[in-house]
């Protein structure tokens, strides 16, 4: 992406050791797996609302609402039509095709999240109508991360805004974008309904627990 913006923009001067990577949703799903495949390319991420157990999202889908007006649009149950669109994106389902799912699950690349030093943020709504399941989902991502890893750049918000609600400038964006050093830490303070979950300081600090206090 930074070729492409300066092949369209010459005059663009870009900083290539503070390249972030931010994402909500199918994004922020992205972004893990950026952060687990690529993680030298980036200085900090954040994923919000993300699905990281694709396999058990596709079981979960025929789940999803789809009232008189939905069925009249898409001629069955959406959930449905999300799963076959999903069996032709992935090749199968999860039976047939197991390890696609898992190349396009965070919590199968947990492991080298864990141990990519990339300093991220996991973002997730306890009143998510869409990923409905982020505990376990996005939760249950932030947990094995901290298991496997105790002293990685680590933290999570979470509260009960609507799903990828948050990733607007006059919502919780700025925060995440603060805490990279993006934005003065002041833009914008952390509301009452948001937790905030960091990781434990270690004894001993690593390049990347250095990186994450030089972006704090």
């Amino acid at each position: 992406m930074p070729d492409l913006a300066l092949r369209a923009l010459p005059w663009l001067r870009i900083d290539r050791t503070r390249i972030f990577a931010l994402g909500s949703s199918m994004s922020g799903q992205e972004t893990l797996l950026l952060v687990a495949r690529h993680p030298r390319l980036l200085a900090g991420a954040a994923a919000l609302d993300s699905v990281t157990d694709l396999p058990r999202r596709y079981r979960q889908l025929p789940e999803l609402p789809c009232a008189r007006r939905c069925l009249r649009r898409w001629g069955k149950p959406y959930g449905s039509v999300l799963q076959s669109t999903m069996r032709r994106e992935v090749g199968g389902d999860p039976e047939t095709n197991r390890r696609a799912y898992a190349a396009r699950s965070g919590l199968s690349q947990a492991r080298r999240i864990a141990f990519s030093r990339v300093p991220l943020q996991v973002w997730w709504s306890t009143r998510d109508r869409i990923v409905r399941d982020q505990k376990h989902q996005s939760e249950a991502l932030f947990d094995e991360l901290r298991r496997l890893n105790p002293c990685a750049p680590l933290s999570a918000y979470t509260g009960r805004w609507s799903h990828s609600k948050e990733m607007r400038a006059s919502a919780l964006l700025p925060i995440a974008l603060s805490r990279f050093g993006l934005l003065p830490e002041a833009v914008k303070a952390l509301p009452r309904t948001v937790r905030h979950i960091s990781t434990p300081a270690c004894s001993s600090t690593t390049p990347a627990d250095s990186a994450l206090v030089a972006n704090q």
